[in-house]
């Protein structure tokens, strides 16, 4: 009797260790990892910090420059061209530009952008911001056969505010559900093409592709002439290439063309304006840095290096610079 009551006790105990030791490991989340992190985990654990967190998530900063070139088109007309600084390669002044003629000047030069932004991701679907940019560049006299247009200085400073809207075309969250699309004929029971399908799906894919637009206005700083003016805004479109580092780091590559219109007022008594069409073929290179939504773990003796989940708030334990979810070769 009394063997039976040990073993009845004893059966007991091997229960309580298997069941609520196990529970209770899971409650107090020992190694600081939830088995599963849910799609919408929490960043704070107040719900305005969270709030906060989750908006700052979607918001980084950017620098860039480049190079491009500027082609300038003047169609010229005017009751006294001779008040112009028109020449020719023959002789210094021209007389035999009549009112009635119509003058199509052309030319072009170098030009170096640079510019601040700041940018906020909507749903990884568009991105909207805006920022500040200042552009270095040269400029040449307007030609026409043997006629030359005439500028008071060769460089010139432009300083521009501007907004930006982009589509996302392709990125890692496209490329899954592209994969899912095009493994859709496969059964389920096809474990093989199910495997590849899930091995290509966990790939780091770090490039993304954006067709943007960017419109805003021109102030002059040191113009290539006195007499010229801006009065109405640009407008840009590119298409542009990026490619991350980490979660919060990335590079951006931008070729883009710019549209703008500037006025040359020569003063005339009958209020005359010359206007030069330009178009800005540039090629901008730069970095991005994403605010970071998950804090960094400071939790004593938690030596994970992953996102991981402490009262069921989300931290990270890696460095911005560092990805977050490191594969082999990675560490």
């Amino acid at each position: 009797m009394g063997r039976r009551k040990s073993n009845i006790q004893w059966i007991v105990v091997f229960l309580a260790i298997w069941f609520v030791l196990p529970v209770a490991a899971q409650d107090d989340d020992i190694f600081g990892i939830e088995r599963k992190l849910k799609s919408r985990t929490r960043k704070s654990e107040s719900e305005l910090g969270n709030v906060f967190r989750n908006v700052i998530g979607g918001v980084s900063f950017e620098i860039g420059g480049g190079a491009g070139y500027h082609s300038n088109t003047m169609r010229f007309g005017s009751e006294e061209p001779s008040a112009y600084p028109i020449t020719s390669v023959i002789t210094e002044s021209v007389t035999d530009i009549n009112p009635e003629d119509t003058l199509g000047f052309r030319g072009g030069n170098f030009a170096f952008p640079f510019q601040l932004g700041v940018k906020l991701n909507l749903f990884d679907l568009l991105e909207i911001g805006g920022g500040y940019g200042r552009e270095w560049g040269n400029m040449d006299a307007l030609r026409l056969q043997d006629y030359r247009f005439n500028f008071e200085s060769n460089t010139y400073t432009f300083d521009k505010l501007y907004g930006s809207v982009g589509l996302i075309l392709y990125d890692a969250g496209k490329r899954r559900s592209f994969l899912n699309y095009r493994y859709r004929k496969y059964s389920g029971s096809n474990h093989y093409m199910q495997s590849e399908r899930r091995l290509r799906m966990q790939q780091d894919y770090p490039w993304r592709f954006l067709v943007d637009a960017e419109f805003g206005q021109l102030f002059i700083r040191q113009p290539y002439d006195s007499r010229l003016s801006i009065d109405k805004p640009f407008y840009s479109i590119g298409f542009r290439i990026e490619k991350e580092f980490s979660e919060y780091t990335k590079m951006f590559f931008r070729p883009a063309i710019t549209f703008r219109e500037f006025s040359y007022d020569q003063g005339l008594e009958n209020l005359e304006l010359q206007q030069i069409n330009q178009q800005l073929f540039t090629i901008q290179a730069g970095v991005a840095l994403r605010l970071p939504a998950t804090k960094r773990c400071k939790v004593p003796g938690c030596g994970v290096v992953m996102k991981h989940l402490h009262n069921g708030v989300e931290y990270r334990g890696s460095s911005i610079w560092n990805m977050q979810h490191r594969k082999v070769g990675q560490w």
